[in-house]
């Protein structure tokens, strides 16, 4: 089994904020797949699908952005998984313009709260990540308040095109390995 988890926070206010990107990518994979993510366990929302020959968890850790790890350690200890061979974090990334997705293993967190929480939990840096750009075309002056905005019209149309990508780039990490899927979506 393969954990997919999104990061993002729980509630109506956050839904279409840049901070909420991962949420957003499972919500897309979960569509394209016809899986509902309502199961609560571990302090998230799952759904079960399979992709490929892989059953994978798509998760909504319910805790709250800067405590995922919680949530993210407890669903790797009840499977029975093990963080470098089975989880992909999907995040949104202060750091790449919108629209800008990249696939990595083995980063520090660099600032992101959520990835911070999992790396604390976890004791490692050693799993996947797709790291979804959401910085705004002009510098802001409050990035946290910046995350925590709803989107623009204009931005959310980036998003969904991004948010395609990254379902496609999830199927790709299971389907033909973590170093073809960064072959192929890392030169974008």
């Amino acid at each position: 089994m393969k954990l997919i988890v999104g990061l993002g926070n729980p509630g109506i206010e956050y839904q279409f904020t840049p901070h909420n990107l991962g949420f957003l990518a499972v919500d897309r994979i979960a569509e394209q797949d016809r899986v509902e993510i309502r199961n609560r366990q571990c302090r998230a929302l799952t759904g079960r699908v399979e992709i490929g020959s892989e059953t994978v968890l798509l998760v909504k850790p319910e805790t709250f952005m800067n405590l995922s790890g919680l949530s993210v350690k407890e669903l790797i200890a009840k499977n029975d998984l093990k963080a470098e061979a089975d989880l992909i974090v999907i995040q949104d990334e202060l750091d790449f313009p919108l629209g800008t997705l990249r696939i990595h293993r083995r980063r520090s967190s660099a600032g992101h709260n959520g990835i911070e929480s999992i790396i604390g939990s976890l004791g490692t840096d050693d799993f996947l990540r797709i790291r979804l750009g959401c910085a705004p075309e002009r510098k802001v002056s409050d990035g946290a308040g910046y995350l925590l905005s709803p989107m623009r019209k204009a931005d959310l149309q980036v998003v969904d095109g991004m948010l395609d990508t990254a379902a496609e780039a999830v199927k790709a990490i299971l389907n033909d390995g973590p170093d073809a899927a960064m072959n192929r979506f890392n030169r974008k």
